[in-house]
């Protein structure tokens, strides 16, 4: 063991050394608590992950408010009620299937006449197309359900709604 201390010579000095470094080596050495751990503050850490955190949101915000709008659903508003149509493809028929939801209290209730068909690209070939005619008839149920077999399929159908007051022409792809 060293008896006298002060007779070693130090050639390394540290803060002799760190007198002459740029400052970020002398943060690098300074005692400051460690940041405490949070999902937020990890988050937006630095420039990059706070771009990414507010595209994110904006993105989220987006699809939220196109959701609400219905812009992503196939739903249609018919005289107060919203009517989505489906159909399902079953060998050389398909089966269409209606659902009616009441939006309002004043929704129309009586005969809604159906017509579906093959859409067409010319005039001329749409007196060709075959076309199924239904009738359903909408009560004072608040949903509904209704199906009917349509004797043809194709991957694209045209469907013609008609009440009373209005009409509807939509098209929908069955499975």
């Amino acid at each position: 063991m060293i008896e006298n201390k002060e007779e070693l010579n130090f050639y390394y000095n540290r803060e002799r050394r760190l007198e002459n470094a740029p400052q970020s080596v002398k943060d690098l050495y300074k005692d400051s608590p460690a940041p405490r751990f949070g999902l937020f503050n990890s988050l937006i850490a630095d420039k990059p992950r706070r771009i990414l955190f507010f595209v994110i949101i904006v993105l989220c915000v987006l699809v939220f408010a196109l959701s609400r709008m219905e812009f992503f659903d196939d739903v249609y508003t018919l005289d107060g009620n919203k009517i989505e149509i489906t159909g399902i493809t079953l060998e050389d028929s398909t089966i269409v299937i209606l659902n009616k939801k009441d939006a309002d209290a004043n929704s129309y209730t009586g005969a809604l006449n159906i017509a579906v068909s093959i859409p067409a690209e010319d005039e001329e070939l749409m007196d060709e197309m075959p076309v199924f005619y239904h009738r359903v008839f909408f009560n004072l149920v608040r949903d509904e359900e209704f199906r009917f077999v349509v004797p043809f399929n194709a991957p694209e159908l045209l469907a013609v709604l008609q009440s009373e007051k209005s009409t509807l022409q939509l098209t929908f792809k069955p499975n």
